[in-house]
């Protein structure tokens, strides 16, 4: 995965910028996206099965209420750098938020989604399967 997002920043020059800079929000953006093809390619390689099932299942791992459960498990096993990543995303305040979730679940699963797209920007990929592992690991998948 490292050598492909190489190959992407080559292809459309993408500059590297330094990860403080960017908004919590930002981070989370992306984060969402890279947490969400994590899921779907755990889901993808254990079962070929229909679409409407695969759906379902992710749908259910990546929801807000999902996300906050997973930092729970999660929070403890954080460098403070992670941490303060999680706090930032966690604390940012958003225009919106996920239906059929608390504001509480919303605003946890914010920070996780800030910390995933930190650790994809950051391009350390096995830590994001480490998080991603440990949080889904009372799950049956």
């Amino acid at each position: 995965m490292a050598e492909s997002l190489k190959k992407l920043k080559e292809l459309f020059d993408l500059k590297d910028a330094n990860l403080r800079t960017y908004s919590p929000l930002t981070l989370a953006y992306i984060g969402d996206g890279v947490y969400e093809l994590v899921i779907r390619t755990i889901l993808v390689k254990k079962a070929n099965c229909p679409v409407n099932r695969l759906h379902k299942k992710a749908s259910s791992l990546v929801k807000a209420s999902a996300q906050s459960g997973m930092m729970e498990i999660l929070e403890p096993l954080l460098t403070e750098e992670e941490k303060s990543v999680y706090r930032r995303g966690r604390n940012a305040h958003s225009a919106t938020m996920a239906k059929h979730a608390t504001m509480a679940d919303y605003r946890r699963a914010t920070g996780f989604e800030a910390l995933m797209g930190y650790l994809y920007l950051k391009e350390d990929f096995s830590r994001i399967l480490e998080l991603v592992h440990a949080g889904l690991e009372k799950e049956e998948i």
